[in-house]
């Protein structure tokens, strides 16, 4: 007959056995649905925030239309009995001021009915080589058929629905380019009088979205309502007929799964302001690899638990009872979502061990959990801040404007352009140009050492000066081009001549409605900064002194 202590052994490890089993099971769902969760929350603010960068796109660009549109037909309305030539040049100066203010206009325009007069057509303002915008010679449109739509979309559509209208890709007639478009019908008392628009090319819009990125292999693309894709960062749908469609239309949670060539993917779409559908996609092997990982650990560590749990058992019945309990409680706080758990420990017997093991486990688990949050918002290769990163920053940063903080009144973005990274890339490989990046950065980040910097594209970095930074910007400007220039002097390599444009911009309540107007400022003075460079050295002058103006 089986001994009471036999008895109560074998009854305790069963127990034990049980309740281990129960906690690792727990464990392990928990892990899943925090790391499930974690990974659609990154999926889907990943997609807002490629949202709102794309519809503020949009929005900046029909609201450049429309506040046009309205100063025509109110200067229609008020128009004395002068010509409607007279009328155009009005609306050509104030036009081209607006597009100078707007990014990624390709062409504009304002043309004139044939049925409203035969000799003022309009005007078609044209920026084929990024270099200004000149006045190009207009299409006839009284060789079409104004009320067919499949003709001259961009003016026989708005003038069919009688309301502004974003257009999908199509070809611009006389340019030969792609492009998208955003058109709206100009009316006097009634009377269709003509069309306001701007087209932004094609590659502009792939520009935007190839920006969007998560995970290793993480991408976006755009669908129409429809379900069509209109672009694709792995494909040319642009030469492909039928288009090809996306993986689903909007469900209620935005989530959609899909396979691409035998591979799980997970897209969270969102509808744009211009009636396309954003669509941010992974792999789901890759939301899932961490927990997986996490899970085998997990279920290792509890074997091995268990293992130690049944002779410390056999050993110790009675006094292992205290901290089993202890444990259990512990792993329903984890399972529940608090790591901010230490058990006592004291001692140096199994149990004592056993307890600093668990301790260690979900300190690893936090860590982990924190480690992942982190990795979200920095950029692999310079180990700065991403484009991610960056953009909370900036709400972070318009918040405090808001809310009239006196600290926020006063700072500077500066954004930076690596030159000949493309050329460094194509003649000494990928390599170097990720040794120039880094010198590059290395740099930013050594003069500008009080600042946050973020990486924001692939040879482009900012950076946002407040406090001492921001009180010696300009001298930290001009140390910052000396260095550059120095690393030209000294270097032999080519990838280690830093040649870096720079345009900073001071916030000024009184020009900039928001944080994203000085971003922009910032951003066109560095391109005057880098043609600057370019002219003078095809002119094969040395720059004493770079551009420096600030607005």
């Amino acid at each position: 007959m089986k001994s009471i202590r036999t008895k109560t052994t074998f009854l305790m490890v069963s127990i034990l056995v049980i309740a281990m089993t129960v906690a690792t099971t727990l464990g392990e769902i928990a892990i899943q649905n925090i790391g499930n969760s974690d990974s659609e929350q990154m999926l889907q603010l990943q997609c807002e925030a490629g949202e709102k960068k794309l519809d503020s796109y949009f929005i900046s660009v029909e609201q450049s239309v429309e506040i046009v549109s309205a100063y025509v037909e109110s200067d229609l309305e008020t128009m004395p009995d002068r010509s409607l030539e007279e009328h155009l040049e009005h609306v050509k100066g104030i036009f081209t001021r607006l597009t100078e203010k707007t990014s990624g206009v390709l062409t504009y325009y304002y043309r004139i009915d044939p049925a409203v007069s035969d000799t003022a057509k309009g005007f078609w303002f044209v920026d084929s080589e990024k270099d200004g915008f000149q006045e190009h010679e207009v299409t006839d449109i009284s060789l079409y058929d104004t009320d067919n739509t499949s003709q001259l979309v961009w003016f026989t559509v708005p003038k069919v629905t009688g309301s502004s209208i974003w257009l999908p890709p199509y070809i611009t007639e006389n340019l030969n380019v792609r492009v998208i478009s955003y058109n709206t019908p100009i009316y006097r008392n009634n009377e269709f009088i003509g069309v306001i628009g701007i087209e932004i090319d094609y590659a502009t819009l792939a520009q935007q979205v190839d920006s969007i990125r998560l995970y290793q292999s993480g991408y976006a693309f755009l669908t129409d309502e429809e379900n069509n894709i209109i672009y694709h960062p792995h494909m040319d749908v642009t030469t492909m007929e039928p288009k090809p469609k996306g993986p689903g239309t909007l469900s209620s949670s935005g989530v959609v799964r899909y396979k691409v060539r035998g591979v799980e993917m997970q897209a969270r779409c969102m509808p744009l302001n211009n009636g396309m559908i954003l669509n941010v996609t992974v792999p789901v092997s890759e939301i899932h690899a961490g927990w997986h990982g996490w899970v085998r650990q997990i279920f290792i560590v509890s074997l091995a638990l268990l293992g130690v749990f049944i002779i410390i058992t056999l050993q110790f019945t009675e006094r292992i009872t205290k901290p089993l309990h202890q444990l259990t409680m512990m792993a329903e706080e984890v399972n529940a979502g608090n790591y901010e758990l230490q058990m006592d420990c004291k001692g140096n017997d199994e149990v004592a061990v056993l307890t600093r093991a668990f301790n260690q486990l979900i300190a690893h688990l936090k860590t982990y959990i924190t480690d992942l949050n982190n990795l979200a918002y920095s950029d692999a290769l310079t180990s700065v801040h991403n484009k991610g990163a960056f953009n909370l920053y900036l709400h972070k940063l318009q918040n405090e404007l808001t809310e009239e903080l006196e600290s926020s009144d006063k700072f500077a973005i500066v954004v930076f352009d690596c030159n000949g990274l493309k050329t460094i890339n194509d003649q000494e490989g990928h390599d170097k140009g990720d040794l120039y990046l880094r010198s590059s950065c290395a740099l930013i980040c050594d003069v500008f050492r009080h600042s946050p910097v973020f990486r924001i594209g692939g040879d482009e970095f900012v950076t946002i000066l407040q406090r001492s930074d921001y009180e010696h910007r300009e001298e930290l400007l001009v140390e910052f081009d000396v260095r550059c220039a120095e690393t030209r002097e000294k270097n032999h390599y080519r990838w280690d001549q830093l040649d870096v444009a720079r345009g900073m911009a001071v916030y000024s309540s009184e020009k900039d409605i928001s944080v994203s107007d000085v971003v922009r400022r910032a951003d066109d003075l560095m391109y005057i900064n880098k043609r600057t460079r370019k002219r003078c050295a095809a002119s094969g002058t040395i720059a004493t002194q770079m551009y420096n103006k600030r607005y």
